[in-house]
């Protein structure tokens, strides 16, 4: 089918489709990044909104007449793509999460690195972090269960029959909280060992008065960080892995929902 060939209903109809794809590639992984120029994000969008609408059925007939309600369901295309694209950023966030703690510990806080990809401030460690997520999830290949993701989505969640039940923000709300709870799992063996590292270097500066704590410990903390940090690194892959395993079923749990 054609673009040009459309009638105003189906050009309608491919909007709505367009702003929930265009809104769940914003928050991709790898579109994300401020170092993707934002016409190849749109670009990738309309080519994918295209391959895409001939499998989308959509009942024109049910268009509203005014502006006010279409923009309504505008709105809910937004958030369909939001929340599909948080479902994933949320785990990636918990990684660095992680990372930003570790690198808190170890004395990293004062020399963050510029992120290319979001254009701000974070630490090494959460950077090393993130790459490595990333790499997994590309080698996993999750973002074809990214693909799977947005085109079952027309299937359960049909254009502008969005349903923010009690039972859906009550899951998302828990699926939240995971972020948090995988944030202590990776990040809670090598900020324990710093605690102790610096509870060991505060017994000595009571015995040792003259020794120059900051400068004594400072290396030390960098290489039980790091030594640490990468023993975390399988603890993060092995999560990668898990998380993509359930992936298909959190989306279409979410989707189900969101669908009412």
């Amino acid at each position: 089918m054609e673009l040009l060939s459309f009638n105003e209903d189906q050009l309608k109809a491919f909007f709505l489709v367009l702003i929930r794809i265009s809104v769940f590639i914003s928050m991709f992984p790898i579109f994300s990044a401020n170092v993707i120029p934002a016409p190849v994000k749109a670009l990738f969008s309309l080519l994918l909104s295209m391959v895409l609408f001939p499998l989308v059925g959509v009942d024109t007939d049910l268009f509203p007449e005014s502006i006010v309600s279409f923009l309504l369901l505008i709105v809910s295309e937004l958030i369909v793509g939001l929340v599909l694209g948080l479902a994933v950023q949320l785990f990636f966030s918990g990684v660095q999460l992680a990372g930003q703690m570790i690198g808190f510990q170890m004395g990293f806080a004062i020399i963050n690195v510029m992120d290319p990809q979001g254009g701000n401030q974070i630490s090494i460690i959460d950077q090393i972090g993130y790459w490595v997520v990333l790499v997994v999830f590309l080698a996993l290949d999750g973002h074809h269960t990214m693909i799977w993701a947005i085109k079952e989505s027309f299937h359960l969640v049909d254009i502008g029959t969005i349903s923010l039940k009690r039972d859906f923000i009550a899951y998302f709300i828990h699926l939240s909280s995971g972020l948090f709870v995988l944030s202590v799992k990776v990040g809670s063996p090598a900020v324990a060992a710093l605690l102790l590292t610096s509870a060991a270097f505060g017994i000595s500066a009571k015995f040792a008065p003259q020794m120059n704590i900051l400068i004594a410990a400072f290396p030390v903390k960098i290489v039980i960080g790091l030594i640490f940090f990468g023993l975390s690194l399988e603890i993060i892959a092995g999560a990668t892995e898990t998380y993509l395993g359930s992936l298909r079923l959190l989306f279409r749990t979410l989707l189900t929902w969101l669908g009412g």
